[in-house]
């Protein structure tokens, strides 16, 4: 049996990169005057926090408003796949500006 002097082979556990680095959207000046969309996986309190969020950001920016977490369904359910799919053209529909996706416990 030869020797392997306390080195070992061993394999690296990550796979070659599958996609591409993309870069980020560029981030809005300001929320005011912005459409806001909420979406949320069902799992923890959204129909709460949802409701504090906007509280906070109309005071601080007049004019934003939201599209709520109803009008896009269950981001973590059985359609997930779909809803997913579906979300750039329902943003686009609805003249969404940028998104706030929650919750996850």
């Amino acid at each position: 049996m030869a020797s392997s002097d306390g080195y070992y082979e061993a394999l690296w556990p990550r796979s070659p990169r599958q996609t591409k680095v993309k870069a980020l959207a560029p981030r809005l000046d300001t929320l005011e005057g912005k459409t806001i969309a909420q979406t949320w996986d069902q799992v923890f309190r959204g129909n709460e926090v949802f409701g504090f969020i906007e509280e906070g950001l109309k005071a601080r920016f007049p004019g934003v408003r939201f599209v709520s977490w109803r009008e896009f369904g269950n981001t973590h359910g059985k359609d997930e796949r779909q809803i997913l799919a579906d979300l750039p053209g329902r943003f686009k529909e609805l003249g969404v500006d940028a998104a706030i996706s929650g919750m996850g416990c």
